[in-house]
């Protein structure tokens, strides 16, 4: 039975099974990108509440684990060498779990490092802009007087829209007929972004025709839709 005593975040989430994957947090867009891909590996965790509204995400026991302080985070106990190994950054994450598994990221060297530039687009781009959409257009920003950030946000976020629209036509998934980690790192945003953010029109969403069918194929995936609760909310 592996021994994850030494790792602190253990003693405020103790593991009920350390031989499994043990993944901390919450159901945002960024977070559930691991646990989709952990329902599509089949890879058996153990999942546990990062509650930011009691600032988990700030306890030393999580900074141990991640210093950035934020979600997702794993601890994986079968790590390379059959060590534990801690891990944060979900782009990190999903290339590492699906490399372990053999899983979701292409065998093929140049199809590979095709997927893992897909994956960094989102990491850079849509992440971090739809984000920004989110906070000017449905959070403590949309009270500002002056609209320029959101415009900004909303014209960059509707350009990568763009290039998602362009790239995706005659294509099912980003990798052609593959389903990637590259899909499961946009998915969430995308919905995120017309659903909880309420953007839909901001962006021109309707306007689209390959993004919007390629994301009604993932979210149709039993994985992601089970991901896409994982883990439930307080």
């Amino acid at each position: 039975m592996p021994d994850l005593s030494s790792f602190p975040i253990t003693k405020r989430w103790p593991a009920k099974h350390p031989d499994r994957l043990q993944l901390y947090s919450l159901p945002t867009p960024n977070g559930v990108k691991i646990s989709i891909m952990l329902e599509e590996i089949g890879l058996p965790y153990e999942v546990h509440l990062v509650d930011f509204s009691k600032d988990d995400q700030k306890t030393a026991e999580f900074l141990s684990l991640n210093p950035n302080g934020k979600i997702p985070a794993i601890l994986d106990p079968n790590g390379p060498g059959g060590k534990p190994l801690g891990l944060f950054e979900s782009g990190a994450i999903l290339q590492y779990l699906a490399e372990k598994t053999g899983k979701l990221l292409p065998a093929d060297s140049a199809r590979r490092y095709q997927t893992i530039q897909w994956l960094h687009f989102q990491m850079g781009g849509i992440g971090p802009m739809f984000g920004q959409v989110g906070f000017f257009h449905k959070f403590a920003g949309k009270d500002y007087a002056d609209k320029r950030p959101l415009e900004r946000y909303v014209a960059e976020s509707k350009r990568l829209l763009g290039v998602l629209e362009t790239w995706l036509a005659g294509r099912q998934w980003i990798m052609d007929d593959e389903y990637t980690i590259a899909d499961i790192s946009m998915l969430g945003w995308v919905r995120n972004l017309i659903g909880f953010y309420g953007a839909r029109e901001l962006v021109a969403f309707d306007t689209l025709r390959h993004v919007p069918a390629w994301l009604e194929r993932g979210l149709a995936r039993p994985a992601v839709q089970r991901g896409l609760e994982i883990p439930k909310r307080p």
